[in-house]
């Protein structure tokens, strides 16, 4: 005679087991407690448990992932969104400072002349302005050793005056903008005269 309580027999776990499947109740298996079942659908169910933790965790982190890339494009966007139309009033800033060198110093002097002058000059200041509030930066080049990155060597100059590799003469000046080359600087490089 078994003198065991059957644990269904408690009020407390009878409430717990309302709902439970009879088939997973074995009552006649001996030392199971009346619950032979219940632990082959626990270890079930925890491993189900288990593989949804790890879903919510994928889940997070690719989310976490879309976000940080959604960041990322948005401030490029922000940084160089103006790209395309700085490349091209690149070619404005070349004339004008073209226009601004072509002129004679005795023009410079002269009355009649002197508020054109300092009209293009202005006009000049204005650009650079505008183009460091956008983070267009001009690359420094005369003086410098050749960096294929951000120059591009057209020529190469026999000289005697600076080291080889150095650029001795700039043919049109490079910008950068944010950290990235809008347009390379077209430079003369320095070589040992033959």
């Amino acid at each position: 005679m078994n003198d065991e309580k059957n644990p269904q027999d408690d009020p407390a776990v009878a409430a717990e087991l309302k709902g439970v499947p009879e088939e997973l109740l074995d009552k006649n298996e001996e030392g199971a407690g009346g619950f032979a079942g219940l632990g082959g659908e626990m270890e079930r169910l925890r491993e189900q448990l288990e593989a949804a933790k790890q879903d919510v965790l994928y889940a997070k982190a690719e989310t976490q992932n879309v976000r940080r890339r959604l960041e990322k494009d948005i401030s490029d966007a922000r940084t160089y969104g103006a790209t395309g139309f700085a490349r091209d009033i690149l070619s404005v800033a070349d004339n004008l400072a073209r226009a601004l060198d072509a002129i004679p110093a005795a023009m410079r002097e002269e009355e009649a002349t002197k508020g054109l002058v300092a009209g293009l000059e202005a006009t000049g200041r204005e650009l650079d302005k505008v183009f460091a509030q956008h983070g267009i930066i001009r690359i420094a080049a005369r003086g410098l050793p050749l960096d294929p990155n951000q120059h591009q060597a057209m020529m190469e100059i026999p000289t005697d005056d600076a080291e080889p590799g150095t650029i001795v003469q700039e043919m049109q000046a490079g910008y950068m903008i944010g950290d990235r080359l809008l347009r390379a600087a077209m430079v003369g490089v320095a070589k040992k005269p033959d």
